[in-house]
């Protein structure tokens, strides 16, 4: 049933929404890119410190560090999104979603081959209309990606740090369905919402899943894991050809 059923926007329960890279968006980054996922718009730069977290040096680390930041911006929803800054603290939301980011980010990078420097991942959200942490993840990836091209190519490194390719992408129950890449019309009205992270080896980096209206069955989660296996390899192709391999 998932390869029929058609949707609102006409896609069917197994396509993803058209995904566009707009690489170098960002100038002052040492790598960059607007992801579009349909109206889902994010910016992911990458910068660089020569330098490692205190925690590191203390403990004898060897390598470097990689962690992110992530936001939406205050116009990027139908209503205005207050700053953090605002409220004086991180919100919930995105505290947990940059963690997310952070950990599938360093499920790509040998860390010891980065050398004693950060990685500072920033995901900025332009335009939100679902999926907005499974696109910052997908789009980071080849904002990192860039950014390594230019180390290497400065001398810094020698040998490329990203040792594995990753990406996420949402599936979920809407309407009894299992559909694939969920927007936020789908994503508010389904029964069942997960979050896949995953390497291109096709072992999982993160899942996450809750029943937010119903419980799901073996058969269901099967269902998702399928079309969320097959979106991430499509996802997979796009980013490689993003970054020009």
């Amino acid at each position: 049933m998932a390869d029929t059923y058609m949707r609102a926007d006409g896609r069917r329960a197994d396509d993803l929404r058209p995904i566009r890279f707009q690489n170098d968006i960002a100038p002052h980054a040492a790598g960059s890119t607007l992801i579009e996922c349909g109206n889902t718009r994010v910016i992911c730069g990458v910068t660089i410190e020569e330098t490692v977290p205190r925690w590191m040096k203390e403990q004898g680390v060897e390598g470097g560090w990689l962690t992110s930041e992530y936001s939406m911006l205050p116009y990027s929803t139908l209503t205005r999104k207050p700053r953090d800054i605002s409220k004086g603290k991180l919100d919930g939301r995105s505290s947990e979603i940059q963690r997310l980011i952070g950990r599938a980010m360093r499920a790509a990078v040998d860390l010891k081959k980065l050398g004693p420097r950060t990685l500072m991942v920033d995901c900025d959200v332009l335009q939100a209309d679902g999926g907005t942490r499974t696109a910052a993840i997908t789009g980071a990836v080849v904002a990192l990606g860039l950014a390594v091209k230019k180390l290497m190519s400065a001398g810094k490194i020698s040998e490329n740090p990203v040792v594995e390719s990753v990406a996420a992408v949402s599936v979920g129950i809407v309407s009894g369905e299992p559909m694939l890449d969920l927007c936020y019309v789908e994503d508010v009205a389904a029964e069942v919402d997960m979050n896949l992270v995953m390497t291109g080896g096709g072992q999982f980096v993160e899942v996450q899943g809750t029943g937010e209206k119903a419980n799901f069955s073996d058969a269901q989660l099967t269902a998702m894991l399928a079309l969320g296996r097959s979106g991430i390899a499509r996802l997979l192709e796009l980013q490689r050809a993003a970054l020009g391999a």
